[in-house]
């Protein structure tokens, strides 16, 4: 049963860390090479494509125009994002600036011997067997590809959902403590006061039985 345990909350805990990872922003320092709008016939990968964009017609969800952004990562590896609306839906980052940032990541174009350093700001995953791309939410240009940027807003949320973890934790141990145990004690102690009793029960009746049957003599 040890092992059920551990397998259930690993499954668990990876579940929620895959969330995490997947929702959260992230930085990537790229270079632009491109950018370009292509007609997308999602399938099974659709769960991870936003709804179209806002003021779009939200009834064709299967089949319509997703603008990308082609870029040239640090390693000189190849990287590219979708850049599509979030609008009210999840994950909450309330974006409907996609053609705006369309325009800024066309405009931040350059090539290997002019290059200009990207920041852009995203969530999601790349995976090329799936065709799942990463969605863009802003982009800007930095002074170079050594510009480290510190994940300020996933410290704070991290520390925010460890700190209501632990408020939980205290909570449910100090509930423990004042009523499930107590509870459990009355329990406790009224079932030793029936198995006392029954008992005593069952001694009165050996007792008269054996004074019927002549035995206590």
């Amino acid at each position: 049963m040890r092992y059920v345990k551990w397998t259930f909350w690993g499954t668990i805990l990876l579940i929620v860390l895959s969330f995490a990872h997947y929702t959260l922003p992230q930085h990537d320092i790229v270079r632009i090479v491109g950018t370009n709008t292509q007609r997308m016939d999602l399938g099974e990968n659709s769960w991870f494509f936003a709804a179209p964009d806002v003021g779009t017609d939200g009834t064709i969800s299967n089949s319509r125009d997703v603008k990308f952004i082609q870029a040239i990562q640090q390693d000189g590896d190849p990287m590219v994002y979708r850049n599509e609306d979030t609008g009210w839906g999840w994950p909450p980052y309330f974006k409907v600036n996609s053609f705006d940032v369309q325009a800024a990541a066309t405009d931040l174009t350059s090539t290997e011997a002019s290059p200009k350093w990207v920041a852009i700001t995203h969530y999601g995953w790349r995976n090329q067997l799936f065709t799942i791309f990463p969605n863009a939410v802003s982009v800007r240009q930095v002074a170079g590809p050594d510009v480290s940027i510190w994940p300020w807003f996933n410290t704070l949320f991290i520390a925010l959902v460890a700190f209501l973890l632990l408020m939980l934790r205290r909570m449910w141990l100090q509930f423990r403590e004042r009523t499930i145990e107590p509870a459990m004690d009355d329990v406790n102690n009224a079932l030793d006061a029936v198995d006392a009793s029954a008992d005593a029960a069952r001694d009165k009746a050996r007792g008269l039985w054996s004074r019927l049957t002549g035995r206590g003599k």
